[in-house]
C-alpha cells in the first residue's frame, strides 16, 4: 500500500521497514508500488527500485521479512501519466497524449520507441535487484491506471504502431515486460502480475482483461493478482450476473496458475467467500492497515475486525507513521477527525 514512508531518494525508510515487519504474520507481504525508473515516481516518499545504490535498504527489508517467516515480494511499477512533473522534473509520458478529467492532471507526451524499450529494461533491472536483495519475487503492477494500464486502455492508448490499436498490440508492453523480467531472474524467483478487471475512464474492459490474463498464463506468469476493488459485486459489464469478479478470472485462467483476489475483504467470513469464488489466496489492503495482526486475530473464532474511521492513535499502534496517517486522511472516512 502507498504510504510515503521512505526517503526522497527512493531509499528505504525506517518507518516503511517497521510497517511491513509489523505484518509478518501475513503469509505474503508485498511492498508498496516501487518505481523502476526515476521518471516513474508517483508519490513523495516512495520506495525506489531504479538504482543499485538502493540495494542496502532493499536487502535489509528482504532479510527482515524472510527472518520472520514471511514471503517478501516487491511490487514494481511505473506511474506513466501518474508520475507528476513536480517529482520527476519532466513532463509525464504515457502510451499516447490524452486528457482525463481528474485533479492536477498533466497531459502526457506520447512514448517514443526509446521510452518503451528503456522502461522494459528498467522493469527487468528492478526485478534483478529484488532477486539480488533476497526477495522471493516481484509483482508487476499492471492495475490501477498506472503505465501498464495506460497501454492496455483504448482511451489512453490511441497509437497506430505495434504498441497500440488491437488488444494484442496494446498488451504487448505488459507481455514484453513480463518476458524481460523472467529472463532477468532465477527460475525459482516468483514473477506475478496485478490487473484491474475494469478501468472505465481509461477504456479497460473486462473481456479484454480476461484475454490478457489468458495470454499471461501462456507466457508463464507465476501468479495473477486480480484487484477487484469490490470482490462482492459482479462486473460492470454484466451488472445482472450472479458471478462475482474473481470467478470470471478463475474460469479464464484455469486451475494451474494461482489467483490472488483483493478488494473489499475485511472479515474472515468474507475471505472465505472470496476463496469460494475461486481465489487461491486473498489479499488485504485497508483491513491490513487497520489490523497489523489480522491473520492471527482471524484465527480466533468469532473475531470481527473493527472498521474505519480509526483514530490516529489506533493507526500508530498498528505501525503507521505520521506521514502515513496523514496520507490516509485522503480516504474519506478512514481517519477519525
Amino acid at each position: 500500500m502507498t504510504n510515503k514512508q521512505s526517503h526522497a531518494d527512493g531509499s528505504l525508510g525506517e518507518d516503511e521497514l517497521s510497517w511491513l515487519a509489523a505484518r509478518s504474520s501475513f503469509g505474503i507481504v508485498t511492498t508498496c508500488a516501487a518505481h523502476v525508473a526515476r521518471d516513474g515516481q508517483g508519490w513523495d516518499g516512495e520506495l525506489g527500485m531504479f538504482d543499485d545504490t538502493l540495494l542496502p535498504g532493499l536487502t535489509r527489508l528482504a532479510k527482515t521479512l524472510s527472518s520472520m517467516g514471511t514471503l517478501g515480494l516487491v511490487q514494481i511499477f511505473h506511474g506513466g501519466v501518474r508520475a507528476p512533473s513536480r517529482l520527476t522534473g519532466q513532463q509525464p509520458w504515457s502510451a499516447s497524449a490524452f486528457e482525463l478529467d481528474s485533479p492536477n492532471f498533466e497531459v502526457p507526451r506520447a512514448a517514443t520507441e526509446q521510452d518503451i524499450e528503456r522502461t522494459i529494461a528498467a522493469f527487468a533491472a528492478a526485478a534483478g535487484r529484488a532477486a539480488n536483495a533476497g526477495f522471493a519475487g516481484v509483482e508487476i503492477h499492471g492495475a490501477h491506471g498506472y503505465l501498464i494500464t495506460q497501454f492496455l486502455g483504448t482511451v489512453t492508448n490511441t497509437r497506430t504502431d505495434a504498441w497500440g490499436g488491437s488488444l494484442a498490440n496494446r498488451a504487448r508492453f505488459l507481455r514484453e515486460v513480463l518476458a524481460a523480467v523472467k529472463a532477468a531472474v532465477p527460475m525459482s524467483f516468483l514473477v506475478g502480475v496485478r490487473l484491474s478487471p475494469e478501468v472505465a475512464e481509461q477504456g479497460v474492459v473486462l473481456e479484454d482483461t480476461l484475454e490478457v490474463a489468458r495470454w499471461l498464463v501462456a507466457d508463464g506468469v507465476d501468479f495473477l493478482h486480480v484487484s477487484n476493488w469490490d470482490s462482492f459485486r459482479p462486473p460492470a459489464a454484466h451488472p445482472g450476473s450472479d458471478r462475482m469478479l474473481t470467478t470470471w478470472f478463475r474460469d479464464a485462467v484455469g486451475p494451474d496458475v494461482p489467483v490472488i483476489a483483493t478488494g473489499g475483504v475485511w472479515s474472515p467470513t468474507q475471505a472465505d467467500e472470496v476463496l469460494a469464488h475461486g481465489a487461491d489466496l486473498v489479499g488485504l489492503g485497508r483491513a491490513a492497515i487497520g489490523h497489523a495482526r489480522w491473520p492471527l486475530d482471524a484465527a480466533v473464532p468469532g473475531w470481527e475486525p473493527t472498521r474505519p474511521p480509526y483514530t490516529p492513535e489506533h493507526l500508530r499502534e498498528n505501525g503507521l507513521s505520521a506521514p502515513f496517517v496523514e496520507y490516509m486522511r485522503r480516504w474519506k472516512g478512514f481517519v477519525a477527525e
